[in-house]
């Protein structure tokens, strides 16, 4: 049960960016601003918010126009196997919907994908862009708050091709990209991410050797798709020179915030980061040095927004020569992380201390074959984000990484981070136990709220 590998013309109807504006214009009408803005913007109480995320490209399927899709094909490349139809959900959105309500949750956190939505530079599908006002709509019906990410690792094979965040109109390219999204999904959206992960290289890099092979063959793998894409250069997300690429994504955030703000004031808007518990060893740690290498220039950007999106997954020993190796004999996940849900707590509590931002867990999770592990480790991690919320932390919601077993970038299907298993011939969604552990802790959590507000 393959689909071609091809873009399909009955999925979308191509029309040019200034006709599409036109069309859109009467969409959003002002409306006064929901309880979840309100209670994002300290005006007032709304429901903590308890969901689980995934992100478009790991989930949909055959996301043909993208830069990873190419990447995924090319020789050589880093990825272990193409993600192909992914987990179909492209076409299976409404049953995913349908399995986070039915697990008493009120959120879900999605991505757009761009590459999508405008599989061209200046062509824009309104169908894509309708598919994903659907999924909103979908959503509130089903007593779901949407999350809506605009920027999950992924982007448009042109826009790569053209040198991605280093070109120097990507930033306005951007915006123009979030105000169109936001303007078509109109009043539904709950709150907005920009970009999913922007220092995840930084975190990657930082205090570790690079391994020369890999190296060598991320320079082979680019090279390959820019020559294949007719073009001297592709340049995506995580990639390059680290550092150099900080600059154009916060100014990439910063106009994209300012850009849905004449949109939709009400909306909170924020980016996600990835931070481990970060943990000195030693009088002598290097940890100070990380947190202003990998965390503090999107800490100042994320002062400016509306939330800050967390996302753990473990902890992190910093000694004298920089990261230490998960402790002799100590618990570990598929992904070769130490098992420690406790880590979350200790992440929301240092972000919001050094932001003063509202917090969201937008991922937390660990990737298993046995689902018995993550039966352990979602009630330690809820119960230190909770503890955190009552010690005064505006902590406004919890999402678990992931809804669905999906397909893990370079590592492929093998990693298990899913509430739901899916049948990678079939599609048939199934839920483990651990989601209905979750759901317990959701559904009661929701009502002693309930019953004290």
């Amino acid at each position: 049960m393959t689909r071609a590998f091809s873009p399909t013309p009955s999925r979308r109807s191509i029309l040019t960016a200034g006709t599409l504006a036109a069309v859109l214009a009467t969409q959003v009408s002002a409306k006064p601003a929901s309880a979840a803005a309100r209670a994002v913007r300290g005006e007032g109480a709304a429901p903590f918010l308890w969901g689980a995320a995934t992100a478009g490209h790991q989930v949909e399927g055959n996301n043909v126009a993208s830069d990873i899709w190419l990447l995924e094909q090319v020789k050589p490349t880093l990825f272990s196997e193409p993600s192909g139809d992914a987990c179909d959900s492209f076409e299976r959105w409404r049953e995913d919907i349908e399995i986070v309500r039915s697990l008493n949750l009120n959120a879900y956190r999605f991505s757009v994908e761009w590459s999508r939505i405008e599989p061209a530079e200046g062509q824009v599908s309104l169908s894509a862009l309708e598919h994903y006002r659907r999924m909103v709509v979908a959503c509130r019906e089903a007593g779901l708050a949407p999350i809506v990410t605009l920027s999950h690792f992924t982007s448009p094979r042109w826009f790569a091709a053209k040198g991605g965040w280093f070109h120097p109109d990507a930033p306005t390219t951007f915006s123009r990209h979030a105000e169109r999204v936001i303007r078509h999904l109109g009043e539904g959206v709950s709150h907005v991410v920009t970009f999913n992960e922007p220092n995840l290289q930084l975190l990657g890099e930082w205090g570790r050797t690079p391994d020369p092979v890999v190296r060598q063959t991320m320079t082979d793998m680019l090279a390959a798709a820019a020559k294949a894409s007719g073009s001297d250069r592709f340049s995506l997300m995580n990639t390059g020179d680290a550092a150099a690429m900080v600059a154009p994504v916060l100014e990439a955030h910063r106009l994209a915030r300012e850009a849905i703000r004449t949109v939709r004031a009400d909306l909170p808007v924020g980016m996600t980061l990835a931070i481990p518990d970060d943990q000195a060893v030693g009088s002598d740690s290097r940890i100070e040095e990380k947190r202003a290498t990998v965390y503090a220039p999107f800490f100042a950007e994320a002062r400016q927004d509306d939330f800050l999106g967390v996302q753990t997954y473990s902890r992190s020993l910093i000694g004298a020569e920089g990261p230490l190796p998960v402790p002799e004999g100590a618990e570990r996940t598929q992904m070769g992380d130490e098992f420690y849900p406790q880590a979350i707590g200790a992440s929301i509590r240092y972000a919001h201390a050094q932001t003063g931002r509202p917090i969201l867990v937008t991922e937390n999770g660990l990737a298993t074959q046995d689902d018995t592990v993550r039966a352990r480790f979602i009630p330690a991690a809820t119960a230190a984000v909770l503890s955190a919320r009552d010690d005064g932390v505006p902590v406004i919601g919890y999402l678990h990484w992931s809804l669905l077993d999906n397909f893990e970038w370079f590592a492929g299907y093998g990693p298990k981070f899913g509430l739901v298993s899916v049948d990678r011939t079939t599609f048939k969604r199934t839920v483990k136990p651990s989601a209905r552990i979750l759901s317990d802790i959701a559904r009661s959590d929701l009502s002693s709220r309930r019953r004290t507000s």
